[in-house]
């Protein structure tokens, strides 16, 4: 057996599997694709998370729009972050094209143009179904973390959400929570410092700070109602496909703090609504995290703990994260090595960070006789990658230079008016679309301070009539001179002489 053969064997044994699967595409040997040589992703092993990593221009977008695809075809239903704008494509059927047909012949079976059901969702004010949460479903500790705040501030936080629960006010949106942290050390000082101590001005002025920074990156239009239910994320339509729900971050790309709150939000409550169904034969959701340094972008130690532990904790619940960036050195080491499925497009050598970046990278990834790892990820086509999966049992498979299949939808955004047919028909739109601002903290602690600055001015009045009624008592009680004369002892005793005189 040549060499040839051996590699051969060798792909077909490492990727061999009993259920179902997704095909990437064929093995590489020696720069040229073997066909029928399949790379197979077991769907078993998809909420065991993953990496999509490569140079500007490498083929990640596409990748993702394969692995998206293939498994809405499964009916596994599918969300995927859209910070350059060019995934809605998916809604349409690709035009097909002769290049592609001839990576197909290559690969080892032909091409099929299909297109998926999706669903456009927004952070902003762009079309789409809008996303938000409350204050409350974040919860101190999540809040705290996001806003990298200090023990003592941290604490401060968890006081104003026990004085809100404990007064029966709904924190909605962060008007809210500002309007109780000034109340804390303004109109409520003593009520809060008799229930929960004392609060320093200057930490809930350093809070207010922060939140006023998460202002300015847009949060405001993302706290609020209605809040979007997860479990929408989970549709599956009428031909059994499962519904990819695409949204839209062209405009929050310089908002790395937005970006890494409203993920964090997401997954926390992903987290909490989802049943535990361990390993199960295929996942439930997979989320497809693009541009993945903008989470990591400064974020804290304590916020980089709280994702290594969702990350850990979520596969439980039969969701796959997969993060789609230029280097895995931009993903953290503890993460990095939660994720199951690597798939390594080029990486470029111009400096001697790059090629010291190229030698990490390629340490990432099992050792193969039939590759050298760190000169082959230099030379990768566009729609070529490394591969390394994980089997049915959880094993590494073999690592594979793999000639990719071709997305089966539009590689291209849609026009206009596709993308506006996609939103008039949407459910989600009527349901999630309407601004809802209800009774909430700031307007109850606002009626509050009305109604006790009332009572202080009737206090006010009360004291000022009665002072007056004083006066006027005590300016009552003096005597007429002339009275007082009259009513003398003497001027009676004369008075009762001169009387008896006249009547003798």
């Amino acid at each position: 057996m040549n060499s040839k053969d051996n590699f051969i064997d060798h792909i077909d044994k490492g990727y061999v599997t009993k259920g179902d699967y997704i095909i990437m595409g064929s093995a590489m040997y020696e720069g040229e694709t073997v066909t029928d040589a399949y790379v197979k992703i077991p769907l078993k092993t998809l909420n065991r998370h993953g990496l999509i990593a490569g140079a500007t221009g490498t083929g990640k977008t596409k990748t993702l729009q394969i692995l998206a695809e293939n498994l809405s075809d499964k009916g596994i239903p599918v969300l995927l972050m859209d910070l350059k704008g060019d995934l809605s494509g998916i809604a349409q059927p690709s035009p097909g094209h002769r290049k592609i047909d001839e990576r197909h012949a290559k690969i080892g079976f032909p091409f099929e143009a299909k297109n998926f059901p999706i669903e456009i969702l927004s952070l902003s004010d762009q079309d789409g179904v809008r996303l938000r949460a409350t204050v409350s479903e974040f919860g101190p500790v999540l809040l705290s973390r996001i806003l990298n705040l200090s023990e003592t501030q941290s604490g401060i936080v968890a006081v104003v959400f026990k004085y809100c629960d404990d007064n029966k006010m709904p924190l909605l949106d962060l008007k809210d929570f500002k309007k109780v942290l000034q109340y804390a050390t303004g109109e409520g000082k003593q009520e809060f410092q008799e229930a929960y101590g004392r609060i320093s001005t200057a930490s809930t002025g350093a809070i207010l700070r922060k939140i006023v920074e998460l202002e300015q990156q847009g949060a405001e239009l993302f706290f609020g109602e209605t809040s979007f239910d997860v479990n929408d994320l989970t549709r599956i339509d009428k031909d059994g496909r499962g519904y990819i729900n695409i949204i839209r971050l062209t405009d929050i790309q310089d908002k790395p703090k937005l970006f890494s709150t409203f993920m964090l939000s997401l997954l926390a409550e992903i987290y909490e609504t989802f049943p535990e169904q361990g390993d199960s034969g295929r996942p439930e959701l997979v989320l497809f995290i693009d541009e993945a340094h903008l989470i990591f972008k400064e974020a804290s130690k304590a916020l980089l703990n709280q994702i290594e532990s969702i990350v850990k904790l979520i596969r439980s619940k039969g969701i796959g994260l997969y993060f789609v960036t230029q280097n895995p050195t931009d993903v953290p080491e503890a993460v990095l090595g939660q994720l199951g499925l690597k798939i390594q497009h080029a990486l470029r050598a111009f400096t001697a960070k790059d090629r010291k970046a190229i030698k990490l990278t390629a340490e990432n990834y099992p050792d193969s006789e039939y590759y050298d790892t760190a000169e082959i990820l230099t030379s990768l086509g566009i729609g070529e990658a490394l591969i390394s999966a994980l089997d049915e049992k959880g094993r590494p498979t073999p690592l594979a230079a793999t000639m990719l299949r071709a997305p089966m939808s539009r590689m291209d955004v849609l026009t206009p008016s596709e993308l506006k047919e996609v939103i008039d028909n949407s459910k989600l739109v009527r349901k999630y679309n309407e601004d809802i601002d209800r009774e909430s903290a700031y307007e109850m602690l606002n009626e509050k301070i009305k109604k006790a600055e009332a009572l202080h001015e009737k206090e006010e009045e009360f004291k000022t009539k009665e002072k007056s009624s004083r006066s006027s008592s005590r300016q009552s009680t003096r005597q007429n001179p002339i009275i007082k004369v009259i009513t003398s002892a003497s001027f009676i005793r004369s008075f009762f002489g001169i009387l008896k005189k006249f009547i003798k």
